[in-house]
């Protein structure tokens, strides 16, 4: 396990945030969502089709009507967009436009852990991951570098909390975490958790998002020929740093000792051809 913070994506979800909040503002100023269930319903433009499937926002959802396409978000989609980037107004049964404290009520009656899955994704989307439900792989979320008609979904995630009452059942056996880990590993995703810590506060509304902290752990399954053969490839290029330096040094020592043993020689001769010898000097 590693505790390790995933960096920050620039990616196309980096201009989710920027082209949702413009065009959505701008062109599609009065575009509510109808609160349907554990779902939100909108009735999109062709315009706004296009923008929400080049942002990665819903799914879109056939019907017979070929004027307008129905897109279904998530709660947590829903919440994104009309409480971080105020470009959706959602309405409920009674066709009037909610606040966002109403909305926050609703959808924590209908999730129980709303307000930990809700941090999670908002905390992902901020990173500029592109975020989509993870139920195919049995975990809460999946995380796209790049559109996901580009590639695949790089992290597994699942969400856990650490306050009373409304823990998440997932990791609690290790039959789970490994079927959990085996799964990740098949279908080449590492898997993040996301501890969403609420340091004592409530989440009696959005505001208390504020105050949320969430820790990251990415945990990979251990291969112990992988890592025997790092641990190979480690010692080998510690020896071969090793024998380098010793080769090094025997031949620095050499170079040493050949110019020391030669040098004298040399002073030797020199000395013994211009000073004249004692013989010599008397006969003069």
């Amino acid at each position: 396990m590693e505790r390790k913070g995933i960096r920050n994506c620039r990616c196309l979800g980096s201009h989710v945030k920027n082209s949702c909040k413009s065009s959505v503002l701008f062109i599609q100023s009065e575009t509510y969502g109808l609160l349907s269930g554990s779902v939100v319903l909108i009735g999109a433009t062709a315009e706004l089709t296009n923008l929400f499937n080049r942002s990665c926002f819903g799914r879109p959802i056939v019907t017979a009507d070929a004027d307008k396409q129905w897109f279904q978000l998530s709660l947590e989609e829903a919440f994104y967009l009309s409480h971080d980037l105020k470009c959706l107004k959602i309405i409920g049964e009674d066709k009037c436009p909610k606040s966002d404290d109403e909305v926050w009520q609703y959808m924590k009656s209908k999730k129980t852990m709303f307000p930990d899955f809700y941090k999670a994704y908002s905390h992902l989307r901020t990173k500029n991951w592109v975020v989509r439900s993870g139920s195919q792989y049995g975990v809460d979320y999946v995380a796209y570098r790049h559109h996901p008609a580009l590639v695949h979904s790089e992290y597994a995630v699942l969400v856990s909390s650490e306050g009373a009452g409304n823990e998440s059942p997932r990791l609690k056996v290790w039959s789970d975490f490994h079927c959990t880990i085996r799964l990740c590993g098949s279908v080449a995703k590492t898997m993040l958790v996301l501890n969403i810590k609420k340091n004592g506060h409530d989440a009696s509304s959005p505001s208390c998002l504020e105050k949320f902290n969430v820790g990251e752990l990415t945990i990979r399954r251990w291969n112990p020929e992988r890592c025997r053969e790092d641990e190979q490839q480690t010692i080998k290029n510690a020896v071969n740093r090793g024998t380098a330096n010793v080769m090094a040094w025997t031949v620095t020592a050499c170079c040493s000792t050949k110019a020391s043993s030669s040098v004298p020689n040399m002073d030797a001769k020199i000395k013994s051809h211009h000073q004249p010898s004692v013989k010599t000097a008397c006969k003069k």
